[in-house]
C-alpha cells in the first residue's frame, strides 16, 4: 500500500533537514536485537545500527521472554542471522515456535504501534514462520510465505547483486537503486502459499530481487543462489515498516569488505558500504514516523 500524504511529508521533512538536526532523532530510536540460542550476528548488527545512529541493546529471546512488555520500549525489532537452535525441524522454525506461545500478544502489540522489524537471513525465515511477512490484509498470524531449501543443495557463501523495486512500499529500501552483498544460507527459495504470491507481487512487496550481470532478475544460479522465482530475494510487509532479506546488510558496513575494494580503489573508485545503506534508511524512517 502506497503511504499516507502524512506519512510522506514526515518522511521528506527528516530527509530535509541538515545531518546535525537528525541526529538526536537518530538517537532516540531504541533497537532491540535479539540473540542467543544459535544466533551469531549481533555484534556486527550491533554495530550497524550504532553507526547509523540509533541506540541497539542486545536481549537474549530467553531474557525477553521472561519481561515480554519490554518490546514496546523499542522502536525497530531486530531479528540477526545465524543458526537459531542448529536449524533443526527447519531454519527459524523452533525460535519461531519460542516466540509464538509465549511472546505473541507483545509481537502484535509492538506491530500496532507502528514498530518497525528488520530480519537478515535466519531473521526472515523467522519473520515467515512467525507470519509477520507478508502480513496480507493485516494479518500477521498466519504464514503465507516461507524460506525453502535452495534448488541445488547446500549451503552456498558467495557475493550477490540486488536491485531494487522503486515501487515497494519498503522503508527500508527507500531510495535505493542496486547493491552488491554477500549471501549465505541453504534455505533462502521464497515461496508462498496458493493465492499469496500474486497479491505480494500485485503490492510490489518484493523489494529486493537477484539481478545478472545486465541487472535482470534471475532465477539461475549462481546469481541467484537458491532459486527464487523472479528472483525474490527480500519480502516487505504493505506497511513497509517490516523487511526480510536473505543476503547480509551486516556483513557489507565498511568499504574494503567487498571483495572488489583494492581493484576498485586502484581505479581510483571507493565501493560504498551498500549494507550500511538499509540500517540508514530504516532508522531514519523510525525517526521520522516515530519520533
Amino acid at each position: 500500500m502506497a503511504h499516507s500524504d502524512a506519512e510522506s511529508a514526515k518522511l521528506a521533512t527528516f530527509d530535509a533537514q541538515p545531518q546535525a538536526a537528525k541526529a538526536p532523532a537518530r538517537q532516540r530510536v531504541r533497537v532491540l536485537v535479539l540473540t542467543g540460542l544459535g544466533l551469531n550476528c549481533e555484534a556486527e548488527t550491533s554495530h550497524a545500527f550504532r553507526t547509523v545512529g540509533a541506540t541497539p541493546v542486545q536481549v537474549h529471546l530467553l531474557d525477553l521472554l521472561e519481561r515480554p512488555k519490554q518490546l514496546l520500549d523499542y522502536q525497530i525489532l531486530a531479528f540477526i542471522g545465524g543458526f537459531a537452535f542448529g536449524d533443526h525441524l527447519g531454519a527459524g522454525f523452533v525460535f519461531a515456535n519460542k516466540i509464538r506461545y509465549r511472546l505473541y500478544d507483545q509481537l502484535l502489540a509492538f506491530i500496532d504501534s507502528g514498530g518497525f522489524a528488520l530480519g537478515v537471513c535466519n531473521g526472515f525465515q523467522t519473520m515467515t514462520r512467525l507470519g509477520m511477512l507478508p502480513g496480507l490484509g493485516g494479518d500477521y498470524k498466519t504464514p503465507r510465505a516461507t524460506l525453502a531449501p535452495n534448488d541445488r543443495p547446500g549451503y552456498w557463501d558467495a557475493w550477490v547483486k540486488l536491485r531494487f523495486d522503486p515501487e515497494s512500499p519498503c522503508l527500508w529500501t527507500r531510495g535505493l537503486e542496486r547493491v552488491d552483498l554477500p549471501a549465505r544460507h541453504g534455505e533462502g527459495k521464497l515461496v508462498f502459499a496458493d493465492g499469496a504470491q500474486q497479491a505480494v507481487n500485485t503490492a510490489h512487496l518484493i523489494p529486493a530481487r537477484y539481478v545478472d550481470e545486465g541487472g535482470r532478475p534471475t532465477e539461475a544460479w549462481p546469481h541467484n543462489p537458491n532459486g527464487s522465482a523472479g528472483g525474490a530475494a527480500g519480502l516487505c510487509d504493505p506497511s513497509g515498516r517490516l523487511f526480510g532479506l536473505m543476503p547480509h546488510p551486516d556483513a557489507y558496513i565498511y568499504p574494503f569488505q567487498h571483495p572488489a575494494f583494492q581493484r576498485e580503489l586502484a581505479q581510483g573508485r571507493t565501493p560504498p558500504a551498500a549494507g550500511l545503506q538499509i540500517f540508514q534508511r530504516g532508522v531514519d524512517a523510525a525517526a521520522a514516523l516515530l519520533g
